[in-house]
């Protein structure tokens, strides 16, 4: 218990590094590079949910990074990062789940 709460309040009181967002903008190179050749694959498919698919090949691929986030914020003690991937996670599936209601 007495872990848990050393934890919690390293990761409200750890100053998050200045170059963190520089280093998050850097990680959505690979993530678009891959989705690029994702699109290419898909484009000359005749599949009937085509754009289902590229958007939920794209929301998993975000989700995933902003896991990866998560975790990295989590062992450096960085509270915001943690918070903003989860909120990140919550808000790619959120727009997932609306554009499958929607369609």
């Amino acid at each position: 218990m007495a872990d848990d709460v050393s934890k919690f309040k390293e990761l409200l009181t750890t100053s998050r590094d200045p170059t963190e967002v520089h280093d998050w903008l850097f990680s959505l190179i690979p993530l678009g590079v891959a989705f690029v050749f994702f699109f290419i694959f898909l484009l000359p498919m005749d599949i009937s949910n085509k754009t289902l698919i590229l958007i939920t090949g794209f929301a998993a691929g975000f989700a995933g990074l902003e896991s990866y986030w998560v975790l990295r914020g989590w062992k450096k003690n960085h509270g915001s990062t943690v918070i903003m991937g989860l909120m990140g996670i919550a808000v790619t599936f959120g727009v997932l789940g609306l554009y499958i209601k929607l369609t």
